[in-house]
């Protein structure tokens, strides 16, 4: 189909391209930018005016539960949500069960994506044999199989003799390894380790958990020269580390959740389990520090972290309760709730949800030049919304920002040419 997206401010941080212009699309690609090819012959019209217009979305985490939890959701339900939300690109770690770490489950995946045909889902392949660290994965068949890369899937490897002989076959696959910056020993709590968790009795994880475990495999990549990306850092220390890193020319990058700059240890109070998460909610000088690590590009991209959970993994004491935060719905919201906060220029901010992530992963994603694939996101930035059960199009309702009022809204979504949302 021939799409004209008329009016519309047209952002594609890739190109450094910022202009009020048109968008033409064409069989499923970016045909033409402020003049048409020739021949173009709209068959649609989108009206963009006064509307942002840009690449489609990538988030870099998003569990969404299939194979294995279909009770919590599944591919066809959160692809749908994000669809909505202007993801087009979701990349689904590799602790699904069966674990991704054989083709076979690489396969169902993108079958069951392609059923679905909301949005583009990739997969991590697993660092070792069902994720327990003992012995490793055939990642030169995960590779052939599709997938992007390959990490330890929130099951970091405790052992730095496997994990340096995983980062070495890697290495010679040209794999980029994503590593959840944990030590199992210290990160066993339920809490940031400070005031709020010990007047709340509750166990607390240290920073040193997350730190310890990040200037461990940062001297692995110094010994290796493997490419390393560490998830979701919360930390202010942290931050530090990847910044002294990267400043010595180490292959680093590293992302963060939505959810930690925005919230923080006192938004426990009342033991809000919906604030249950991991890494855990620490201090806001660690979520000052968040931001600004994502204004530097320290932190160069931006995800959800999402995790769905069905209403009873959230309805217990909180120690009973499992961590995890439904993001798909609010992280374009919250992302430029940023904007508005100061933190970055619209520009930069939809560079890391967009360029930053599929730059990564390798993709020819995440820009509007031409010829590339039409994964277009139009919203409306000022856009007023209430943030409820009912506006969550995610199965997953475990949302702390339930009744929090945000601005931005997606008015269509192009999944390689095809409308795959509209309101």
């Amino acid at each position: 189909m021939h799409i004209l997206i008329e009016g519309g401010r047209v952002i594609d941080p890739a190109h450094q391209f910022d202009a009020i212009t048109d968008l033409f699309v064409a069989v499923g690609r970016i045909a033409g930018l402020g003049y048409p090819p020739a021949g173009f012959k709209a068959e649609r019209v989108i009206d963009a005016r006064g509307r942002i217009v840009c690449p489609g979305l990538i988030d870099l985490c998003a569990r969404l539960r299939e194979p294995g939890q279909e009770h919590k959701a599944t591919i066809a339900t959160e692809a749908r949500a994000a669809a909505a939300g202007g993801i087009t690109t979701l990349v689904c770690p590799p602790d699904t069960d069966p674990v991704i770490d054989e083709p076979a489950v690489v396969e169902l995946i993108r079958r069951r994506a392609k059923a679905a045909g909301h949005a583009r889902v990739l997969t991590l392949g697993a660092l070792t044999h069902r994720l327990r660290g003992e012995r490793l994965a055939e990642m030169a068949a995960l590779k052939d199989a599709g997938c992007v890369g390959v990490g330890d899937g929130g099951h970091p490897i405790a052992n730095t003799r496997v994990l340096r002989r995983a980062l070495e076959y890697a290495a010679t696959f040209d794999l980029t390894v994503f590593l959840t910056p944990l030590d199992p020993e210290l990160g066993s709590g339920l809490a940031h380790e400070g005031q709020v968790a010990t007047r709340m009795g509750l166990s607390g994880i240290p920073a040193a958990a997350e730190t310890g475990i990040i200037a461990r495999d940062l001297e692995l990549v110094r010994d290796l020269g493997v490419r390393v990306h560490f998830g979701r850092l919360s930390s202010a220390r942290s931050v530090e580390l990847v910044a002294r890193a990267q400043a010595e020319g180490l292959p680093v990058t590293a992302d963060v959740a939505v959810h930690h700059l925005h919230l923080s240890e006192n938004d426990l109070a009342g033991f809000d389990s919906r604030c249950h998460v991991r890494p855990p909610l620490r201090g806001p000088r660690d979520r000052d520090a968040l931001r600004a690590g994502l204004a530097s590009d320290v932190l160069g991209m931006l995800c959800s972290d999402h995790r769905p959970h069905e209403p009873d993994a959230k309805q217990a004491p909180f120690g009973d309760t499992e961590p995890g935060i439904s993001g798909l719905d609010t992280l374009l919201a919250l992302s430029l709730r940023l904007v508005r906060d100061g933190v970055l220029p619209l520009p930069a901010l939809i560079e890391r949800l967009t360029w930053g992530p599929a730059h990564i992963l390798g993709l020819d994603r995440g820009h509007l030049g031409i010829g590339a694939p039409a994964d277009v996101c139009v919203f409306d930035p000022d856009a007023d919304w209430l943030v409820t059960a009912d506006t969550l199009r995610s199965r997953g309702q475990n949302s702390p920002f339930i009744g929090w009022h945000l601005q931005g809204r997606v008015t269509h979504t192009l999944l390689e040419g095809r409308v795959v949302y509209e309101v």
